[in-house]
């Protein structure tokens, strides 16, 4: 299983702290370093930018990767020169993570123009059929709801650049076995990881493909603090955003979807209902269920980290330490990666 670690653009860092945390993962002994990605910097710069630094550290540097880029703001051909630039710098050491965002919502195809009838599974499908083909060097044809191309190609060829799937339900998990190199999974029990290889392997051989070509990946975020509440509080503040859902919004879709699966649904209708009753944030804190945070990430001690983290990534092909961090303060983010470092030290130059 490789391990890497993932600096989540929230933690605002400086381009100066990107290169820094990345020469410090590469010296840990992480084998790749991890970007969420949004309306914002840039992610395959940030991996660009890691590429480079970590090569000071490791020969030709560590792995990077995107997980996931919500592909609505983008275009299938603009964002194949990218990666296909960053499959180039690091020598072939990049992973593109695509997903469909909040394209399920109504407000968000609205607020990028995108047409109203596109549905995720659909819409998904078209794009890493472009992408894959783009950044295999194709001259792409291609006429779909959401995407239409003709005779367009990339002026290089990259080094091979895999496209993995951001899947959550059982349609889109299939969708990664039929077509992706691998499906990127985020907030899962250990008994989810397993339900989710079965359905991605089902869809890969639906397809007439080797379910092993497909690789599992996963967010696991960790939060370390000797002050056990103020690493819960930082770990359920960041659960929550994807836990809850809003008035108006279907509870069988997206994240909330995902962990009603896995069994969560009382109780975060529970905190949903107080949130309607007015409670703050705060109180929600207060009200999550601890035993539900500790079944999809870990909070406390350094000492507890790496054995939670393990236990959490069995199944993966790479598991990836999502820092959480307790303290807006740098040594809260190192203190998560020295935590989980690997057990093997990289080469040196």
């Amino acid at each position: 299983m490789e391990i890497g670690v993932g600096l989540d653009q929230g933690l605002g860092l400086s381009w100066d702290q990107y290169r820094e945390l990345g020469r410090f993962a590469a010296d840990l002994g992480y084998q790749s370093i991890w970007t969420n990605a949004g309306n914002g910097r840039d992610a395959t710069h940030i991996c660009a930018q890691w590429s480079v630094a970590t090569a000071e550290v490791v020969p030709g540097g560590i792995g990077t990767g995107i997980s996931v880029l919500p592909i609505g703001y983008w275009s299938a051909p603009s964002l194949a020169s990218c990666a296909a630039t960053v499959g180039e710098i690091s020598g072939g050491r990049f992973v593109l993570g695509v997903g469909s965002g909040s394209l399920h919502a109504p407000a968000f195809r609205h607020a990028l123009g995108l047409p109203s009838n596109l549905r995720p599974v659909g819409t998904m499908r078209e794009w890493l059929v472009t992408l894959r083909a783009l950044l295999a060097g194709e001259t792409v044809e291609h006429e779909g709801r959401a995407l239409t191309l003709h005779g367009v190609q990339l002026g290089i060829k990259p080094p091979k650049v895999p496209v993995v799937l951001g899947a959550l339900g059982p349609k889109m998990l299939a969708l990664a076995g039929e077509a992706s190199d691998g499906a990127s999974l985020n907030w899962c029990t250990p008994e989810q990881v397993a339900a989710s290889r079965a359905i991605v392997a089902e869809g890969a051989r639906a397809a007439g493909r080797d379910p092993g070509e497909v690789t599992m990946t996963e967010y696991i975020r960790i939060c370390v603090d000797d002050d056990v509440d103020a690493a819960r509080r930082a770990l359920v503040k960041a659960l929550m955003g994807y836990a809850l859902v809003w008035p108006g919004m279907d509870k069988a879709l997206g994240y909330r979807g995902h962990f009603g699966r896995m069994g969560f649904d009382e109780a975060l209708t529970e905190l949903e209902e107080r949130r309607a009753r007015g409670a703050s944030d705060d109180e929600l804190i207060d009200a999550f269920p601890t035993e539900l945070a500790q079944q999809v990430g870990y909070f406390g001690p350094a000492s507890g980290a790496a054995a939670a983290f393990h236990r959490l990534a069995e199944g993966l092909d790479t598991a990836i330490v999502r820092v959480v961090a307790a303290r807006p303060e740098p040594e809260s983010i190192t203190a998560v990666m020295e935590a989980c470092r690997p057990a093997q030290p990289p080469s040196r130059p």
